[in-house]
């Protein structure tokens, strides 16, 4: 079973609800909404051909876009072994957080304090 970092997870799940409209831009966009982060390009286009890398995504450019001035975007989807990485790492989280009460933890932050 492949488990992905949280980060790996987040990029998935960002690409995914994304669907058609998965690109740099948008994807940044929706990590800085989720996160409350200001994720750069940069921080965004490293990942997502890590991602690609390993077989999770895959990238195709887009028709020229007039808004871009003419250029393409490179769009990314899953693959099935993304979403197999996703729907394990899903799996497993919900088994451990089955065994925890989230009563356990707030009254643990309360006794620390």
């Amino acid at each position: 079973m492949q488990l992905l970092t949280r980060k790996e997870e987040l990029f998935l799940l960002t690409v995914w609800m994304l669907g058609d409209n998965a690109y740099g831009v948008s994807v940044a966009e929706k990590l800085t909404k989720v996160t409350g982060k200001n994720w750069i390009m940069g921080q965004v286009y490293v990942p997502l051909e890590r991602l690609e890398q390993k077989g999770y995504l895959t990238s195709f450019l887009s028709e020229p876009v007039s808004e871009r001035g003419g250029r393409s975007k490179r769009l990314y989807s899953l693959t099935e072994s993304g979403l197999k990485a996703l729907l394990a790492t899903r799996s497993m989280e919900e088994y451990l957080w089955k065994e925890v009460s989230i009563d356990s933890i707030e009254e643990s932050l309360i006794r620390k304090r």
